[in-house]
């Protein structure tokens, strides 16, 4: 019988081939870490620290936005741990993921940010992201007097204020929201619209806007808008895909007595069809109405959730409904409270994820995207779901 000779090289040869026969390993796999941003694709990581909102986009050619950056005081049950861990506030893991995720980048620093508006959930985490990453333009709806609809004496409002007083003094770029503009933060071969803020929306065409809100002066104190209804919200399309996302806005327009109110649903309306919509006011009964739902018409809803209240029965039940618009869809929450899940358990078992960072991973030219859910347990990005590919092009024309 032949005896078989091995040599090196042989075994080396036979070791290359099996490597070239095998399959490489499939991006984003469950149990891996999520891998980095690639240039031409477009990330919007939804970060998951239990306290609040914030949102970093990473665009086609590396330029970057962050929206939010929340770090909410409230404790539990009331709301969810800060994670990873309370070892740090959430400000500071925020910082943390947008410092690892824009290293793909080449240069971590936040192009711009965007203040919704000024709730602690939205701001009182910038501070630390400030103090990690460059941030080039800071927009928020109340620059320069921070005045309408009325002057903000709470401690949190005065302590962003004065951020941005020294931020001024020591040579940085701070803007107020334009309602209408399509240039006022760049991300190359995407688009951002500024759709709504201050109850002013955008009418669809050219940088045109009109007014809802009636003056001040004319109302009741009990009427003066708050600073949710006041929330800017931006509509972001790249190639087919289109997204979605308001803040705090509110369609609430207390039963038909305040229409003016419901400013999201006229921002819904004007963005028209997407492919992924956040649910405004972290999915709470008195937004994401019926008529946002209808406009939107969304595949993927995200719920920034980090309170027992999010989001509340009516608005997941809209969320879900085919009665409001046909085809499948997956609803995707940052965080959900044992108390919210027992509250409405028949509707939360729907959920695609309850908990964990949610990306959202647009593949170069906008021509699809998937949704993958990360552990937020720890800073090792591990993917725990992930969802799709589905074609973009749900937006209008």
């Amino acid at each position: 019988m032949a005896t078989a000779r091995f040599t090196r090289r042989g075994l080396l040869l036979g070791a290359g081939a099996l490597a070239a026969a095998a399959p490489l390993p499939e991006d984003d796999a469950v149990g891996q870490p999520l891998r980095p941003w690639r240039r031409g694709g477009l990330d919007i990581h939804h970060i998951a620290t239990g306290r609040g909102d914030s949102t970093l986009i990473i665009g086609p050619d590396g330029s970057s936005l962050m929206i939010d950056a929340g770090a909410s005081s409230t404790p539990p049950p009331a709301s969810l741990e800060i994670r990873p861990s309370p070892d740090r506030r959430a400000g500071e893991w925020i910082g943390r993921y947008a410092l690892r995720h824009l290293a793909a980048t080449g240069e971590p620093k936040l192009d711009a940010v965007l203040v919704s508006h000024l709730h602690p959930d939205h701001i009182d985490g910038l501070y630390d992201v400030a103090a990690l990453l460059p941030i080039g333009a800071l927009v928020d709806r109340g620059y320069p007097d921070y005045a309408y609809p009325a002057v903000w004496d709470a401690p949190f409002a005065k302590a962003y204020i004065a951020f941005v007083r020294e931020r001024v003094r020591a040579g940085g770029r701070v803007e107020r929201f334009r309602v209408g503009a399509a240039d006022q933060f760049a991300l190359p071969g995407a688009e951002i619209r500024n759709l709504a803020a201050n109850g002013e929306v955008w009418r669809g065409r050219g940088t045109e806007t009109r007014r809802l809100f009636p003056p001040i002066d004319t109302l009741p104190k009990d009427d003066i808008p708050d600073e949710n209804a006041c929330s800017a919200a931006i509509r972001l399309r790249y190639g087919d895909f289109g997204y979605f996302a308001a803040g705090d806005l509110t369609s609430n327009n207390f039963d038909g007595t305040l229409p003016w109110r419901d400013v999201e649903t006229r921002a819904a309306q004007v963005a028209g069809r997407v492919d992924v919509a956040v649910a405004a006011h972290h999915g709470m009964f008195d937004a994401t109405g019926a008529d946002v739902v209808r406009a939107l018409k969304p595949r993927t809803w995200i719920i920034p959730g980090w309170h027992a209240a999010h989001p509340s029965t009516d608005t997941l039940d809209r969320m879900l409904s085919p009665r409001l618009y046909p085809g499948p869809r997956d609803v995707f929450a940052t965080g959900l409270s044992p108390a919210n899940e027992l509250t409405h358990k028949w509707l939360t078992d729907r959920l695609a994820a309850r908990g964990g960072h949610v990306v959202i991973r647009v593949a170069p030219g906008g021509t699809s995207y998937r949704v993958i859910v990360t552990d937020n347990r720890d800073e090792g990005d591990r993917v725990i779901s992930r969802s799709g590919p589905w074609p973009a092009g749900r937006a209008d024309g």
